[in-house]
């Protein structure tokens, strides 16, 4: 039985997190790259990291000792690297985009308006659904992610994880399933109206899948 097989190897996990990028962009389906790691060598498929791409496939198929197989499409397609981009002009300071980064890319306080940290971004993208005013953007990195990049990037989810309590996970869906925060409403609908306005003048922005 080859899922037994798999999930009786206890050391199996922490080789497939090493192979990961640890962008924690959650599009394999698990809330970061360690349950996704711990996932497969339980028996998950080797094929759901768009991140890694068709190099990560083929080096999780040698180390599991499975077939290749193509990338799942129901997770997304691999590409470029991009980050994400704060339109500073817009941002109106609610702390979601922060709440949401799960590796403490973006820097900023309540009612001050936020950046993103290029260096340290990983282009997971989950700022983008629960910003309420559509002020952050995907671009283009104009790099390619690295074993260092991921290292540092493990390293600072980690962090995150422990000055939370472990309850980062839990933040980051809230963040995202709750956009609005009732206290700023007033403020955010005057944003939304100014960026239905900027939308309509400057047309709707592409973004980078």
């Amino acid at each position: 039985m080859e899922f037994m097989a798999i999930a009786a190897n206890p050391g199996l996990a922490e080789r497939v997190a090493a192979l990961l990028p640890q962008t924690q962009c959650r599009r394999c389906g698990y809330d970061g790259c360690r349950p996704y790691a711990d996932a497969l060598a339980g028996g998950e498929a080797i094929n759901r990291c768009p991140p890694g791409g068709d190099a990560l496939v083929a080096a999780l198929a040698t180390l599991t000792d499975r077939p290749v197989a193509p990338l799942d499409p129901a997770c997304g397609a691999t590409g470029p690297l991009a980050v994400a981009r704060i339109d500073e002009a817009w941002c109106i300071g609610c702390t979601l985009c922060i709440a949401a980064c799960p590796v403490d890319a973006i820097v900023g306080a309540a009612k001050r308006m936020h950046a993103v940290l290029p260096a340290l971004c990983t282009g997971c993208a989950l700022c983008l659904p629960p910003c309420p005013v559509d002020c952050i953007d995907m671009i283009p990195a104009g790099r390619a992610w690295s074993p260092a990049d991921a290292d540092a990037a493990r390293l600072r989810f980690a962090a995150r994880e422990a000055r939370t309590g472990g309850d980062g996970v839990r933040k980051r869906k809230d963040a995202a399933a709750s956009p609005i925060v009732p206290p700023k409403a007033d403020a955010i609908a005057a944003a939304f109206a100014r960026a239905r306005a900027r939308r309509a003048a400057a047309g709707t922005r592409g973004r980078t899948p």
